[in-house]
């Protein structure tokens, strides 16, 4: 499984719906998305500011993940940003290689 964080926007749609159904249905609706791909929902939060709510979420691959994301951003409810969550071990494997590599200009 790989950890995602999913940040979300609503539309004013997607406030609408907030408001009549409110928040606990909410976190109830996307843990049910993401167990319907193979996930299990780690946290769920709202907040303020550019994002409404953010989550974090074992899925078992990009192609999940992509797969709630277009999901979601379809409705027109929700706007979505999705980040990879990478453990110190991926990234001590990560420097570990040699890519090839050849800079603009160089």
């Amino acid at each position: 499984m790989a950890k995602f964080l999913i940040f979300g926007s609503y539309t004013q749609q997607g406030v609408q719906g907030l408001l009549k159904d409110g928040g606990s249905a909410r976190r109830a609706a996307v843990k049910k998305l993401v167990s319907s791909v193979g996930g299990k929902l780690e946290g769920f939060y709202f907040t303020y500011g550019e994002d409404d709510v953010v989550l974090i979420a074992d899925l078992p691959d990009g192609a999940a993940a992509a797969a709630v994301s277009l999901t979601v951003s379809a409705s027109g409810a929700v706007n979505t940003r999705t980040v990879p969550l990478l453990t110190a071990e991926e990234i001590d494997a990560a420097v570990k290689q040699s890519p090839a590599y050849k800079a603009p200009g160089k």
